[in-house]
């Protein structure tokens, strides 16, 4: 496929924003004792933490920079301090204080990735980590207030739950996951920016210290105040019997898809680990897993599409604080600048419809959404919704490889069936589809 062939994309991260994840952090090389920011039996001592965060000469706002400089060696030493823990250690020393979360069997899984030293799998947990935070933030946030916010930012700017743990406590999470002007770890993974290699485990060594934190703040507010914490339950994504287009994905199918990611233009060469895993996880039964890192990975690859369809290679970066965000609002009609977005030109009908169905509209499972907020239970998500993803992930893929390798993949009658049924796919959760249907 001719569109893509261009240099080597090195990274998706604008330079500031690469500056601040890669390099800011480990500027200052001193070290710091573990004992002054948790004691031996897990408890977190917040004001080691709390005073590392730097404030603007006004004192009106965070110095986000300032802040990630002096956090960096609190979290070398919380990396190193879980790095030295055996499994028993971690969940003798920590389990109880993740009970709090509507999720706390996933912190050992994230304690395992940390130790596997496996990048990709680290970000997988960061990702994991920051929906399951969101969701177990907003469940503190109903303990005092009515309507949730439905973005994480705002909910961590919330009065609600500075009143729970204090307005320092909640200035560190903005640091690391509450503003596009921090380190914005939630964003830059779930939009699909940062390549394995990009995101520094103490990060995810840090969040799980946090969190673990935030459970023992909680407890003493809860016993102080007399009230009950209550988890909402988990969403069931609505009309997903009426997407399932695709056959189950054969071990044929796989094998196509693993030969086709590292032969098609799609896949940026920085991001082909994420895709191995997904495979990894897909045939280990982990569909959740195998959901979240095609979609961040769709995101990334149709972003690459878009930035040179639209002769903006600029909008491939993470967008910076002042500027839009290019997240699944590159399947829109029309760019910011009322010009007619070539994307769904190029990709055509069907599969702008099979993408707004699973991704936009507001009848359809909206399945990246409610992943991202950790409104869904990872351990019940459907094996045919990820062979949705996993189909239509082959027939893209198929789209940006040259001709004679199609030639060859089309000759296998389980490939040559996808791509028929993706070429005719039609819109099942458009209104009026809807309409029909009723």
């Amino acid at each position: 496929m001719e569109v893509l062939i261009g240099d080597p994309i090195t990274t998706c991260l604008s330079p500031s924003v690469y500056d601040i994840i890669c390099n800011l952090g480990f500027q200052l090389r001193e070290n710091c004792d573990i004992n002054s920011i948790v004691a031996q039996n897990g408890e977190v001592c917040w004001k080691t933490i709390t005073d590392c965060v730097s404030y603007t000469e006004s004192d009106q706002g965070l110095d986000y920079w300032g802040s990630v400089r002096l956090l960096g060696p609190v979290c070398e030493a919380v990396h190193s301090h879980f790095l030295s823990l055996t499994k028993g250690q971690f969940e003798i020393r920590y389990a109880p204080w993740f009970q709090w979360t509507s999720f706390p069997e996933l912190f050992p899984e994230i304690f395992d990735a940390l130790e596997s030293l496996q990048s990709p799998a680290i970000s997988l947990s960061l990702m994991k980590l920051t929906s399951c935070l969101e969701r177990a933030l907003g469940d503190v946030f109903l303990l005092i207030g009515k309507e949730c916010p439905f973005l994480l930012r705002d909910l961590l700017a919330s009065v609600e739950l500075a009143q729970v743990f204090g307005q320092s406590v909640m200035n560190v999470l903005k640091v690391f996951v509450g503003s596009p002007c921090g380190l914005n770890l939630r964003n830059v993974l779930w939009h699909g920016f940062a390549s394995p290699e990009e995101v520094p485990p103490k990060y995810c060594s840090m969040m799980m210290l946090l969190t673990a934190g935030l459970g023992q703040l909680l407890k003493s507010y809860l016993q102080k105040t007399k009230l009950t914490l209550a988890h909402r339950s988990f969403i069931t994504p609505t009309n997903l019997e009426d997407l399932i287009v695709f056959p189950d994905v054969t071990y044929e199918v796989l094998s196509v898809l693993e030969e086709a990611m590292t032969k098609s233009a799609f896949i940026l060469k920085i991001m082909l680990p994420y895709w191995e895993v997904a495979l990894v996880k897909f045939k280990s039964h982990r569909f959740a897993d195998c959901a979240i890192l095609l979609l961040t990975q769709l995101e990334t690859g149709l972003r690459n599409v878009f930035a040179t369809l639209n002769r903006c290679p600029k909008r491939l970066l993470t967008a910076e604080s002042t500027a839009l965000y290019t997240t699944f609002d590159i399947l829109a009609k029309h760019l910011n600048d009322g010009k007619i977005n070539q994307l769904p030109l190029f990709l055509g009908e069907p599969a702008m419809e099979f993408l707004w169905d699973f991704l936009n509209h507001q009848e359809g499972p909206r399945i990246r959404d409610h992943l991202s907020h950790g409104e869904i239970n990872l351990h019940e998500f459907s094996k045919e919704t990820t062979n949705q993803l996993l189909a239509f992930s082959v027939v893209l893929l198929l789209r940006f490889v040259d001709e004679g390798l199609l030639s060859v993949f089309k000759e296998k009658a389980s490939v040559e069936l996808l791509i028929s049924l993706a070429e005719g796919y039609s819109s099942r959760c458009h209104p009026v589809f809807q309409l029909k249907k009723q």
